[in-house]
């Protein structure tokens, strides 16, 4: 059933609700939206060293993910990168 979910267009309610949800788990974090950007560059400039990859693809998120060592959530960052193709690869 998720499998389906995946490929299923968002309407632009979940959209926005999808950014509201990011804009708050963010401002948790203590994140601005100039520090995400400049994250998202620096995670791009390094992939690229090594990868080929879709920089107007990349997506980069702050998420809220359950705690290992603690009874709470936490922020986690997740990063979603299209590779188009390994760089180097006879190393």
């Amino acid at each position: 059933m998720y499998l389906f979910e995946m490929f299923r267009k968002k309407t632009s309610g979940t959209i926005a609700k999808d950014r509201l949800k990011l804009l708050l788990v963010s401002d948790r974090a203590n994140c601005s939206p100039e520090m995400m950007e400049m994250i998202k560059n620096d995670i791009i400039n390094v992939i690229s060293k090594y990868m080929e990859i879709d920089a107007e693809g990349v997506e980069i998120q702050i998420l809220e993910t359950d705690s290992e060592t603690t009874n709470g959530k936490i922020p986690a960052l997740y990063a979603n990168i299209p590779i188009l193709d390994m760089k180097n690869k006879g190393i």
